[in-house]
């Protein structure tokens, strides 16, 4: 799963993307303050924010210039209750990648977010092809010559990572950052028992391991 990094104070709201977010196959990492967003910024654990303009102990946007000048270049997707076109215009100019007002629909943040992360890794399209394995982000699927395959979230999500960086080698402990969020227990052997089951669905020859770095996708 795709580590994102949320942050929100209200508490149903932030709960509710949380899940939102969840189904659709991404790792959330909610926190409701400014301090708290510093320290999971810095943790470099996550491929994408999306932060909340109005927080406790201050302003997003000010983290977000703040972030901007610090060089920070994760993608980030402000949300806010402030909707006026300035208001906009003030979101993106101040760094933001997308802006979305609230109320919102789930299902347009997920895509929202699915589109700046797809910019951000250099993509235009949310298939990922190598050879006959498509990767389709927007349909949380995995087909092999056309046909779906069916594979757990925690399957695709090693999937994905193996897959969005053609020719990099992923060792166990970055794989194991996709599959688990903070406060999750890393169970032993998981990302190995993962491998072996989508090899059994796609084919041994199509994730290799390098010995002693990990794993990457082949024909890449």
């Amino acid at each position: 799963m795709m580590r994102i990094l949320l942050v929100e104070d209200d508490e149903v709201l932030r709960d509710g993307i949380v899940a939102g977010l969840g189904l659709d196959g991404y790792e959330v990492d909610a926190v409701t303050t400014l301090a708290e967003a510093r320290e999971g910024a810095a943790s470099g654990d996550h491929a994408g924010i999306v932060l909340d303009i109005g927080l406790p102990d201050g302003s997003g946007l000010d983290l977000l210039a703040e972030w901007r000048r610090s060089g920070m270049k994760l993608p980030v997707l402000l949300l806010t209750a402030r909707n006026l076109v300035s208001d906009r215009i003030e979101g993106l100019d101040s760094g933001a990648d997308d802006y979305l007002g609230k109320p919102f629909d789930l299902s347009e943040l997920s895509a929202r977010l699915r589109a700046i992360l797809r910019r951000a890794a250099g993509r235009a399209s949310s298939d990922i092809e190598i050879g006959e394995l498509v990767v389709s982000e927007a349909r949380r699927a995995v087909l092999l010559s056309g046909k779906e395959i069916a594979v757990s979230r925690r399957e695709f999500a090693i999937l994905r990572a193996l897959t969005e960086r053609p020719g990099h080698v992923l060792s166990r402990s970055q794989l194991e950052d996709r599959i688990y969020g903070w406060q999750e227990e890393v169970e032993s052997n998981a990302v190995e028992v993962h491998i072996h089951k989508l090899r059994g669905k796609i084919g041994r020859e199509r994730i290799e391991t390098v010995r002693g770095e990990g794993y990457r996708i082949a024909g890449s």
